[in-house]
């Protein structure tokens, strides 16, 4: 189920479920867009379009926080923030092949989005751009029968499936994710949420902070962790 978590005059705050888009597409889902529109014009009864503008996206597989524009100037002065990466967004992710707990590292690869087969590549290409996150090994577990790593990254760069190829180039892929070598799973979900959003709000210019816990059975056995956090 969608849920709004915080809204205002400027903008509103949602919580995407996985196997909804962020805004309609090729497929034949649910999207992020179209149903908060619906859901605002039957709410406040409003007889014309819904204005509500995509400030960034998740992939269809991943769930977490995503933040929309509910008026013009709301969403260039968002999108500003975004293009300059004032956007402080953090995910928790489940990989496979365990790493140590406690390790920490800064991940900076160069990223080309093959357009054709709709993969992230890390090569040295002419449209290659620069990616960067870091990551802490908060602790190990056993799932469906792998043993698994749950991380917690901040992205500094949002760069197209950039946590998933990342992670898969250096063998340690997402959980559930078959587009980068990761496993079958019998939860069909993908080890990834985005857990935090943290922003400047484009009018007040205060600095707004919203989380929400992971939900669904993958994350599941750390959920002792992940409350405490």
């Amino acid at each position: 189920m969608i849920e709004i978590i915080f809204e205002d005059n400027h903008i509103l705050v949602a919580y995407k479920p996985p196997g909804v888009l962020s805004q309609a597409g090729e497929l034949d889902l649910p999207d992020m867009l179209t149903s908060l529109k619906s859901l605002i014009k039957e709410r406040d009864q409003k007889p014309g379009n819904v204005f509500l503008g995509l400030v960034h996206r998740l992939d269809v597989n991943v769930g977490g926080v995503m933040v929309f524009a509910k008026t013009s100037k709301a969403a260039k002065r968002l999108f500003e923030q975004m293009q300059k990466h004032q956007f402080n967004k953090k995910y928790y992710a489940i990989v496979l092949n365990a790493l140590d707990v406690g390790h920490r590292e800064r991940l900076v690869d160069n990223i080309y989005k093959d357009e054709e087969r709709k993969m992230a590549l890390i090569e040295q290409h002419p449209q290659s751009k620069k990616a960067v996150l870091e990551y802490e090994v908060l602790a190990n577990s056993l799932v469906e029968g792998y043993e698994v790593s749950l991380l917690d990254i901040l992205l500094e760069t949002g760069r197209f499936h950039q946590i998933r190829v990342q992670f898969s180039h250096r063998g340690h892929p997402l959980f559930g994710d078959l587009k980068y070598g990761g496993n079958q799973t019998t939860t069909q979900e993908l080890g990834l949420f985005s857990y935090q959003i943290e922003f400047e709000h484009p009018v007040s210019k205060m600095l707004l902070q919203f989380k929400y816990l992971p939900q669904g059975d993958l994350f599941q056995s750390f959920y002792p962790i992940l409350r405490n956090r």
